[in-house]
């Protein structure tokens, strides 16, 4: 059995005017998920803006999401640095508040080697006995885990059992599903590439868009599993405007400005992120209305 498949969301973190966590929004977002049919949540990741929290930050988030969905779907802790003995802490803090496996990005910024990868992975494993799902995003790291580099680490550190693919590229992807053993799980990054990962034998998406319309998207995915490409490729033709309008500018920015639009949170970021621009507003606010969201 794969660990780990469907459309799992990557959680946006909502925040009250002065910056704290709106622990009420969070909460109901997490019932809008789980109501919607979606398959896990991952909090803290960068689409949760984990990169401003404090330790405490972090554990209060992690723990509202474990609360909220009360074992219905699993909980995919986001808890990667560059430092591995920040990440192996924010692991710790984690299994504490009851998550029930770890997203962990490549080490951004340093870029180690291959070895140094293993070492990170391995070192992290040693420590908190939870699976581990390997993120792998280079527009965002500045490093490329290749194929080889990947399964290499899935070898080698048996705790890491799926990885979250962002690299865009899709050639990549088929290598991993090609020369990955069957119990290992190969998730979409990017939203607009599930139904190409899908079609090739992947698992599923670690979503953004499904923040907005988790129903839909947990059909879309669902659909791809069984093969029924036909209503597959239907649904992504109808998201892939929104799912193309949540990058106009830099994720979460347009998703959480969605949220707010859709009356769910407040539009409110942690600096270095800021507001989007007046007229990338009317683009997402456009596409929302079409989209039957507003």
């Amino acid at each position: 059995m794969k660990k780990f498949s469907g459309a799992i969301t990557a959680i946006v973190t909502p925040f009250k005017k002065d910056g704290s966590i709106d622990v009420g929004a969070l909460r109901n977002l997490v019932k809008f998920q789980i109501n919607s049919g979606i398959n896990g949540i991952v909090p803290c990741g960068s689409t949760g803006e984990a990169a401003t929290m404090n330790a405490d930050d972090y554990q209060l988030v992690v723990r509202t999401v474990v609360e909220e969905a009360k074992g219905r779907v699993p909980i995919i802790a986001g808890a990667g640095s560059n430092d591995t003995a920040k990440a192996i802490k924010l692991s710790q803090l984690a299994k504490e508040a009851g998550a029930d496996a770890l997203l962990h990005v490549t080490p951004f910024y340093n870029k180690p080697t291959i070895n140094g990868l293993v070492a990170h992975y391995s070192a992290i494993a040693n420590a908190v006995d939870m699976p581990i799902v390997l993120y792998n995003v280079p527009g965002r790291t500045g490093l490329n885990a290749t194929a080889t580099t990947t399964i290499r680490i899935a070898k080698e550190v048996p705790q890491v059992v799926a990885v979250k693919e962002a690299s865009g590229d899709i050639s990549q992807m088929a290598d991993i599903i090609r020369g990955s053993s069957a119990s290992f799980s190969v998730l979409s990054g990017d939203d607009s590439l599930t139904l190409p990962l899908l079609s090739l034998g992947g698992d599923g998406c670690i979503s953004v868009v499904s923040n907005e319309v988790p129903k839909r998207f947990t059909q879309l995915v669902s659909y791809g599993l069984e093969g029924n490409f036909k209503q597959a490729r239907r649904l992504h033709y109808q998201l892939l405007d929104l799912m193309n309008a949540n990058f106009i500018e830099t994720n979460p920015q347009p998703v959480k400005t969605a949220l707010y639009m859709m009356g769910k949170i407040q539009e409110v970021f942690r600096l270095p992120l800021v507001p989007m621009e007046e007229k990338n507003k009317e683009t997402l606010r456009k596409v929302l209305k079409e989209g039957g969201l507003l």
